[in-house]
């Protein structure tokens, strides 16, 4: 094994950040709106799509906040991530889903098993579809098991990447998938630059039923800080790697230690599947997992709002792929990767 420690110099530890989490899991009990009299909505709202039509940039900015993983590169998404967001008087809980795909492996099949898991109790599915790309065969999937899926459940469209198109072709475009599904509602958005969003977001509170708030108005995701730390180190490797090391990787946060000065001591472990993945995660001379380590633990300690120490190990475990305590770690059910 090799491990790496990032830590941070001269950076002020701050417990006052409003909505920073504190301890090892996010506040999560069931809240009654504002304190006031006056009427409050929530409820879910499922993000739906293939891979990299754009579901995790959407919800982050949905939310205000990174609270999924964001890369070039599909499937990047594995569990359920939810993501909170208030609008007035609403609070919409998004469910970021692993893409929808046809599945070839456990994991995939675990995944896309999470996805349409996460639709089947929300109040609402958004279908993303990246405009430039239009209806592929993996969107031709999607709509054809919509109804089977969903029944009768309200679904709206968001085409996605509008900025990528002529308006003609997005005419177009909207007319044919209408034709294929009765969506409820229809928007053009581009979820990166954030055209659309703001409308789709003030839509969707409209249809939040009445209710108290489910979590606590200044919180973010519904994720234990563990998990969105080692999502955080994913995504870095993700982006460092490119095209050099395959999805044959995962991250788990093994302990999280609050300190006295205010800091948390963050211990992770990489898996990877085979011996050369090793040296490809520490780079020549470890300047890989330097980079890697310095990144996340910079992220992690802004989004936490103090001092963080980021210490990385890697680890070669040939069948991490098909082990039942990583799937748990994911957030994924092993018995959904079932063939």
């Amino acid at each position: 094994m090799s491990q790496h420690d990032e830590t941070p110099e001269g950076e002020e530890s701050r417990d006052d950040l409003p909505g920073a989490p504190v301890g090892d899991d996010l506040p999560g009990a069931p809240v009654g709106g504002d304190g006031t009299d006056a009427p409050t909505s929530a409820g879910y709202v499922a993000l739906i799509g293939e891979p990299n039509a754009g579901k995790s940039t959407l919800l982050n900015r949905m939310v205000g906040a990174k609270v999924s993983i964001v890369t070039h590169k599909v499937q990047t998404t594995r569990a359920r991530i939810r993501g909170v967001a208030m609008e007035g008087r609403a609070q919409i809980v998004f469910v970021d889903t692993p893409g929808l795909f046809r599945p070839r492996r456990r994991l995939d099949r675990a995944m896309v098993a999470a996805a349409w898991s996460g639709v089947a109790d929300a109040d609402m599915v958004v279908l993303l579809v990246e405009a430039h790309r239009g209806i592929t065969d993996g969107v031709r999937a999607i709509l054809e098991a919509l109804p089977d899926r969903l029944g009768s459940k309200p679904v709206a469209l968001a085409i996605n990447k509008i900025d990528k198109v002529k308006s003609e072709a997005l005419l177009k475009l909207t007319q044919d998938l209408n034709d294929a599904h009765p969506f409820v509602k229809t928007f053009m958005i581009s979820a990166e630059r954030g055209h659309g969003a703001a409308d789709l977001k003030a839509w969707l509170a409209e249809q939040m039923p009445e209710s108290p708030w489910l979590y606590p108005e200044d919180q973010l995701a519904d994720l234990p800080l563990r998990m969105i730390a080692a999502e955080m180190t994913r995504e870095k490797l993700t982006l460092r790697l490119h095209q050099e090391l395959p999805y044959e990787l995962t991250v788990e946060t093994e302990s999280w230690q609050e300190r006295d000065d205010g800091s948390a001591r963050v211990d992770q472990m990489i898996y990877v599947a085979r011996e050369g993945h090793k040296g490809i995660v520490l780079g020549k001379s470890g300047e890989t997992i330097k980079a890697v380590s310095k990144a996340a633990r910079e992220e992690l300690a802004e989004f936490l709002g103090r001092k963080v120490h980021l210490f990385l190990q890697v680890k070669v475990r040939p069948n991490w792929l098909e082990e039942r305590e990583r799937y748990s770690e994911m957030g994924l059910d092993f018995k959904d990767g079932n063939g």
